[in-house]
């Protein structure tokens, strides 16, 4: 079984985390597994999202399952308050050098950069904020590319990105068959030309 634990924080962005939930969620059934996708959030209670989604996780930092893929969404929250938190940012580090993969979506690869997972690594980001993370230093901005891959980091734009990205992940722990298995019972077609052929591999693996 393959446990995804999905950090979730105010003002996170819902659908860097509601779109690749939903992958993981759809291959979790399709391989006959429950329980293994985890909204995780640093205390209990309420988390209330970017667009007015309010979310409870299913753990917290301190009693969650031990996780193969840590996904860490984007949004106001990310980059304006979670990177100045040393619990969360310590935590990240911590599970980050636990995991398989770790999977940044949007923004989200600001928090992986100050909790230490990005750095020195090639990383896509939120269009809009590509200029701001490259000022930071000590890590590579790849431009006009949907999603990156830089060892065990994943990263992605948002929204259909995402979806995608998420779907790569999928392909490299249980096989591209299964991807495409995942992408029929979703009804969702990959923006990604890769992903609709034999190898999900992106250029700059």
């Amino acid at each position: 079984m393959t446990t995804y634990g999905l950090l979730l924080f105010d003002h996170a962005e819902e659908l860097d985390f509601v779109g690749p939930r939903e992958v993981f969620h759809v291959s979790e059934q399709l391989r006959g597994d429950s329980g293994s996708v985890a909204l995780i959030a640093e205390y209990p209670g309420l988390v209330h999202c970017a667009k007015g989604l309010q979310v409870l996780a299913d753990h917290t930092f301190g009693d969650h399952p031990p996780l193969d893929v840590l996904v860490v969404p984007g949004g106001w929250g990310a980059r304006h308050v979670q990177v100045h938190k040393p619990h969360v940012t310590d935590w990240i580090a911590k599970i980050a050098s636990r995991v398989d993969w770790v999977h940044g979506i949007r923004t989200g690869t600001f928090l992986l950069h100050t909790a230490g997972p990005a750095r020195g690594r090639r990383v896509v980001t939120d269009a809009a904020f590509e200029d701001e993370l490259e000022a930071h230093g000590d890590v590579t901005v790849m431009r006009d590319e949907p999603y990156a891959v830089d060892g065990n980091l994943l990263t992605s734009r948002g929204l259909s990105a995402a979806l995608d990205s998420a779907l790569w992940l999928v392909s490299r722990l249980h096989g591209i068959d299964h991807a495409h298995d995942v992408c029929s019972a979703m009804d969702y077609k990959p923006r990604v030309p890769s992903l609709g052929g034999g190898d999900l591999a992106r250029p700059n693996h």
